[in-house]
């Protein structure tokens, strides 16, 4: 006698359908979704949790439109330093010179145009070239040499230190000339009709939700063409809203004071070329596994002298370019300038996401470790915390982060 096996099977639940499973396993693909990704989005999660709290701390203070364009201006030179600071650690290096050829180079472009006259576009210019060789000289002892980053680059800081010292003759010196005061201080020019708000940035805000979305799409498209795990679809649509919601309240805070700085789109570029070249060029590719496996890169054929002294290349002209910019904010060129930055670097780096052993990391999270840092720094002057606590707490956050990356491994079983 036959039996009717099929009769007994349960239907699969319809996708779209309400009811307890189809609920529980939505919930459970969110959560496992989270729970892969929780190395890219915990520090996301982190700065808008801190973010809120400071809000709430300061009484609003923190989200004033004035207070946001400060905390751009003040924060920029570190996060064009924690970009390329982000692409020396996943090669599995460390530059400590940045911050000495921040100065060097800000004392620089004091010399040429203040008591020289060289016209402004000219000295950024000559600037950039000598942080790329700077950081070229740096880049060829550790690639070609085998000498250690940390003692290259340890020597660099004590070097540009001193050649700051003798450029200024240990005097501060400015003011700059006003067409480079705008590369620090400067904002985007206003356009159109007047509506109460700052047309131009409003345009750019828009275009910037439109950019981002779009690229997550793709990004999702090419993950799944090569059968990688993506977010559950819910997740992915909320982590859509999230960021282009996070855009719009930056873009109108921004546009109801004096618009976007200049310093902003510069930043913007930066982040959006970075986060091609690593994302899709050759050249990122080959950074990730310089860093993650240098015998196997190596016998791949990846030419990792090579790579490694582009990497120092590239530091030095963003150390150059950062000197700029916060020189051109201070308005003046100084002896003392720059003074741990190449730790705040670092430290935005590693809270974004950086690897210790090298191989892991992203733009963007070496922005979002900046930003961390920057709110933090800002929210606790509000508070009118002292300096010495300030220190403190920032140092107790990249413990945290760096105790998460290795917590994350063991677990992973990496």
């Amino acid at each position: 006698m036959s039996t009717d096996v099929t009769a007994r099977t349960p239907a699969p639940a319809p996708p779209g359908k309400s009811g307890g499973a189809a609920s529980g396993g939505l919930l459970r693909l969110m959560l496992d979704g989270l729970r892969t990704n929780m190395r890219q989005y915990g520090m996301l999660i982190a700065l808008g949790l801190i973010v809120v709290l400071f809000s709430v701390w300061t009484d609003g203070d923190l989200l004033l439109p004035r207070n946001v364009s400060n905390l751009v201006l003040q924060n920029s030179h570190i996060l064009i330093l924690a970009i390329g600071m982000m692409l020396v650690i996943i090669a599995g290096h460390i530059d400590l010179s940045v911050g000495s050829l921040t100065a060097f180079t800000g004392a620089f472009a004091a010399v040429l145009t203040v008591q020289h006259g060289v016209a402004w576009p000219v000295a950024l210019v000559l600037c950039l070239l000598v942080g790329a060789v700077a950081g070229a000289a740096q880049g060829f002892m550790i690639a070609y040499f085998g000498i250690p980053s940390f003692i290259v680059t340890l020597a660099g800081m004590l070097i540009f230190r001193g050649l700051t010292e003798i450029l200024l003759e240990g005097q501060t010196l400015g003011p700059f000339p006003g067409g480079l005061q705008k590369l620090g201080n400067g904002f985007l020019p206003e356009t159109g009709p007047d509506t109460d708000y700052h047309n131009l940035t409003l345009l750019l805000g828009v275009v910037l939700i439109v950019f981002t979305v779009l690229q997550e799409f793709r990004d999702r498209r090419r993950q799944q063409e090569f059968s990688l795990d993506v977010l559950p679809r819910n997740v992915f649509l909320l982590k859509l809203v999230a960021i282009g919601a996070a855009i719009l309240v930056v873009t109108m805070l921004l546009a109801s004071y004096k618009g976007a700085p200049i310093v902003l789109i510069i930043l913007g570029a930066l982040v959006v070329g970075y986060g091609y070249v690593m994302r899709n060029a050759v050249f990122g590719r080959h950074i990730y596994a310089i860093g993650g496996n240098l015998p196997a890169a190596k016998l791949s054929g990846v030419k990792d002298r090579k790579v490694t002294f582009h990497v120092f290349l590239n530091m030095g002209v963003l150390a150059a370019l950062a000197g700029l910019v916060v020189a051109a904010r201070l308005n003046a060129a100084s002896p003392k300038a720059g003074l741990n930055f190449e730790l705040e670097a670092i430290a935005s780096s590693f809270i974004g996401g950086a690897s210790m052993s090298g191989g892991v990391g992203t733009v963007l999270g070496a922005i979002i470790g900046g930003l961390v840092l920057g709110v933090l720094n800002n929210g606790m002057n509000l508070l009118s915390v002292g300096t010495d606590w300030q220190q403190v707490i920032k140092g107790l956050a990249l413990l945290v982060a760096v105790g998460f990356d290795v917590w994350n491994k063991r677990k992973s079983g990496s």
